[in-house]
């Protein structure tokens, strides 16, 4: 199963999440989009379940000189959320990743800034007391959910849930003890990245994004 593009994905995971929300298990539902890719999905989710939208910016920490390959990932002001094994298997330290982590720090702002259209970070205010969905268009090595979880859940959600169109089976099963449920469409046996599932993987721009939002609401 491929999806033609992050709207069909989108349209997928909102039939799941109905699903879901007839069972009562989302009260008071906030949809929490993953930007970039994430939001085109969250907003097909956000509509189909006549939920608020929201973006909470999450940056990866990459291996110097391979930066699509994932060791951790940072959320807010959050310190950043290392992946233990990766370090040790590749022998990096922290301290060797420092200049890296500021400086995806600095474009994490830039986003907050851009996407949050002035307003403050994603907090309590917004999450506390609510079923909050976590969306991205997909799952790999869910490095950059995890630490978008756990950022949610010491805002105080009533319920956490992660909820991608596709993703990985491992990384799944290990994200339910970060969320109270995950709902992955399409988990591939095979499963290598998460643009192989989509026919249009383009790169989801700063000004899609923002027309989203302001589409949504969420930005003014």
């Amino acid at each position: 199963m491929r999806y033609f593009d992050r709207r069909h994905a989108g349209e997928a995971l909102a039939t799941r999440c109905l699903a879901l929300a007839r069972t009562g298990a989302l009260t008071d539902p906030l949809v929490v989009a993953l930007p970039r890719g994430g939001v085109p999905v969250a907003a097909v989710v956000a509509r189909a379940l006549k939920a608020p939208l929201e973006v909470l910016v999450a940056r990866k920490i990459g291996v110097p000189g391979r930066p699509e390959v994932g060791v951790g990932a940072l959320v807010g002001e959050d310190p950043p959320v290392f992946d233990e094994g990766a370090l040790a298997a590749l022998g990096l330290t922290v301290e060797r990743l420092a200049e890296d982590v500021e400086r995806e720090r600095a474009e994490l702002r830039r986003r907050e800034e851009v996407y949050r259209a002035g307003r403050p970070p994603l907090g309590a205010a917004e999450v506390a007391g609510r079923t909050v969905l976590l969306v991205d268009d997909g799952l790999a090595t869910g490095g950059t959910a995890r630490a978008a979880l756990r950022y949610l859940r010491r805002l105080g959600p009533a319920r956490l849930v992660l909820a991608v169109p596709v993703g990985d089976a491992a990384a799944a099963a290990a994200l339910r003890v970060e969320a109270d449920d995950v709902e992955c469409v399409h988990q591939p046996r095979n499963f290598h990245g998460v643009g192989e599932w989509y026919l249009d993987f383009d790169q989801v721009q700063d000004a899609e994004v923002i027309s989203i939002l302001r589409s949504s609401g969420t930005a003014v």
